[in-house]
């Protein structure tokens, strides 16, 4: 009864919110309420939620904090430079933009944090997205799915978790699936640039204001060829953006989305800079590309270093785990506002910009508790977990860690990786040690599902990215959801194939 109560109500909640049915915080507190008295134990409701909630305390402060602190640096300025940077490989083009979303949540995701990963990337991409036109959900599919993969990193959880659950050495587990995971990641940069084609196809070929500019200075300096006219290649063209052989031009709904606002486009290229520019300012409010404004108030260039250092300083001890994260985090958004905002009002002005983000996702976590709290309270959890693991055939025993890994999806999905590796690893690990199979391969089976863990509804990092991104959960699920799953079973391919599970 149990077991079909769980997976009814995670059933439920899945499809009210893709059908966008439900808001998630709503369908996060009322569905397992309402389910929980399905189950007989409405009684012993509010101790569930209480215990969910206690569970989830410190990871909702330090999300909350966390917002303020890289709200903040954002804010003065920090990443900046990582945006220009970024401006500059994209070019414009969809599909560099949807690798350089990858590689940077890659290499971001070594600090083994997901919120910090969500709100650096999204920060440096969200403008360049909305200012080209591109697909916010392609955005958080690839950014959450890279992440995923280096998810594990022996500091970012699941691999200290299968270590300490199956008492063995966080690097026996971790080093041999290198190779794996690289594949892995290999193919989220595959996946990324597939889908960056499809952008590019969709949207077509942008030309940023700079760059268009450039390119009119370059006309002007390279003497015409003869029986040419001497007027610029780059001419008006239907689609709205001309910008000579090879740029491409607008096409499709990205065209409106750069030159809305902007008016008919000027025959020359820097008319066309020109109209870009306006589109672009006329535009900054709503399409968020404000962001980049290299004249915004809050900036603090003097303070460039300060707060360069300061972040360095709070990942570093993040990682080496001098302190609890949330207590981090809350010591540096402090430090953060008193020194780059001293005044109280520009403190407090800071602070309500960020309010919304602060509050969604903390909203999101509590509401979460309610679900994880009833999940795990009510008994589901541990009767879904022993109903899977029943239900594997005596013949696949000699096949233990590649079930393992099969199950590592839906599980890590459904399931709090806490859940998973301290309550479920363990029965797997010994049903395998009956046929023989290695914990250590068990172990690392069990990683393969963490691409797809990261767009979990109980992952609250998730809430995070799709909150900043302006996106609907949803949206987010039916895209990244495929994907994810595709690229766990990469991983699981590849260390089959490699010897490592």
């Amino acid at each position: 009864m149990l077991t079909f109560l769980g997976f009814a109500m995670i059933a439920t909640f899945l499809v009210l919110i893709m059908l966008k049915k439900m808001s998630p915080i709503a369908a996060l507190v009322l569905i397992p309420a309402l389910f929980c008295v399905f189950a007989g134990k409405g009684a012993h409701l509010g101790d569930y939620v209480i215990d969910g909630v206690g569970k989830l305390a410190p990871t909702a402060a330090m999300l909350m904090f966390a917002i303020v602190y890289f709200g903040v640096m954002i804010d003065v300025g920090l990443f900046d430079p990582v945006v220009r940077g970024i401006l500059r490989f994209c070019k414009a083009d969809p599909m560099r933009v949807v690798v350089g979303t990858a590689v940077l949540a890659a290499i971001v995701s070594l600090d083994g944090d997901g919120s910090t990963t969500f709100m650096i990337t999204v920060s440096a991409m969200y403008p360049l997205y909305k200012r080209l036109g591109l697909s916010l959900v392609v955005m958080t599919g690839v950014a959450a799915t890279a992440n995923g993969v280096m998810n594990t990193l022996p500091w970012g959880g699941p691999t200290a978790r299968a270590a300490t659950a199956l008492k063995l050495d966080a690097a026996d587990i971790f080093v041999p699936m290198i190779p794996a995971l690289a594949v892995g990641l290999l193919f989220v940069f595959v996946l990324a640039y597939v889908l960056g084609v499809k952008e590019r196809r969709r949207v077509g070929m942008l030309v940023l204001p700079g760059q268009v500019e450039r390119e009119a200075v370059e006309e002007e300096l390279v003497p015409a060829a003869p029986g040419a006219s001497g007027a610029p290649a780059a001419t008006e063209s239907p689609a709205g953006v001309g910008a000579g052989p090879g740029s491409g031009s607008v096409a499709g709904s990205g065209a409106g989305s750069v030159a809305a606002g902007a008016g008919p486009v000027p025959a020359s290229a820097t008319a066309s800079a020109a109209a870009l520019h306006a589109g672009g300012d006329a535009a900054a409010p709503e399409d968020g590309f404000q962001g980049l404004d290299p004249h915004r108030p809050t900036l603090r260039p003097r303070l460039y270093w300060f707060n360069a250092g300061l972040t360095v300083a709070l990942l570093t001890a993040m990682i080496m785990e001098l302190l609890p994260i949330p207590v981090l985090f809350l010591l540096g958004a402090a430090l953060a506002l008193t020194v780059n905002f001293p005044h109280m009002p520009d403190q407090k002005a800071r602070i309500a910009a960020h309010a919304d983000n602060v509050l969604n996702v903390a909203g999101m976590v509590f509401a979460a508790a309610v679900f994880t709290g009833v999940l795990t309270g009510t008994g589901m959890v541990k009767h879904m977990a022993d109903w899977l693991v029943g239900a594997i055939p005596e013949g696949m025993g000699p096949h233990m860690a590649l079930v393992t890994g099969l199950l590592s999806l839906p599980l890590t999905y459904f399931m709090s990786n806490d859940g998973f590796y301290f309550g479920v690893l363990p029965v797997l690990a010994e049903a395998g040690a009956a046929h023989g199979v290695s914990p250590l391969e068990i172990a690392r089976a069990s990683l393969v599902g963490q691409a797809l863990h990261m767009s979990s509804p109980l992952v609250p990092a998730v809430y995070v990215l799709v909150g900043m991104a302006k996106v609907e959960f949803g949206d987010h699920t039916r895209f990244t959801v495929k994907w994810a799953a595709l690229t766990s079973l990469v991983v699981l391919a590849a260390g089959m194939l490699f010897g490592i599970i």
